[in-house]
């Protein structure tokens, strides 16, 4: 057994959709114009899959409000501070410093245009290929 994806509810299932395929080349594998506007994103690797979806039935979690830790999407990097940056030009905004771990990992959270936690993961070993 292996994950498929992880899902959430969100308010504009199309502007994030098009922005994390800018911004972290996710590519949409499917999707459904009428609602709930169910969209598949796969990561470049095609390996792991984020379900977003506008679902009526659903609350959608004013995750803006959430610290970063309760709920976040992480990305593994190779130069952590250009991708802080490109991101931010991209409308990405900072949420704390890069953490410098003692192990040598260095992490960083940011918050999409919609205000969703991302976290940059530079490893000195990465975990999963």
């Amino acid at each position: 057994m292996r994950l498929e994806h992880i899902a959430f509810n969100v308010d504009d299932v199309a502007g994030l959709a098009a922005w994390y395929g800018a911004n972290f080349d996710m590519k949409i594998v499917r999707a459904f114009e009428e609602p709930p506007y169910i969209h598949f994103l796969s990561d470049s690797a095609g390996k792991s899959l984020i379900e977003i979806y506008s679902n009526p039935l659903g609350e959608v979690i004013d995750y803006a409000a959430q610290h970063a830790v309760t709920f976040h999407l992480a990305f593994a990097v190779d130069d952590i501070e250009a991708e802080r940056q490109r991101l931010v030009a991209a409308g990405a905004t900072l949420d704390g410093d890069i953490d410098h771990r003692a192990n040598g990992d260095k992490l960083a959270f940011l918050r999409d245009p919609w205000g969703h936690a991302i976290q940059l993961v530079q490893r000195v070993n990465r975990m999963i290929d």
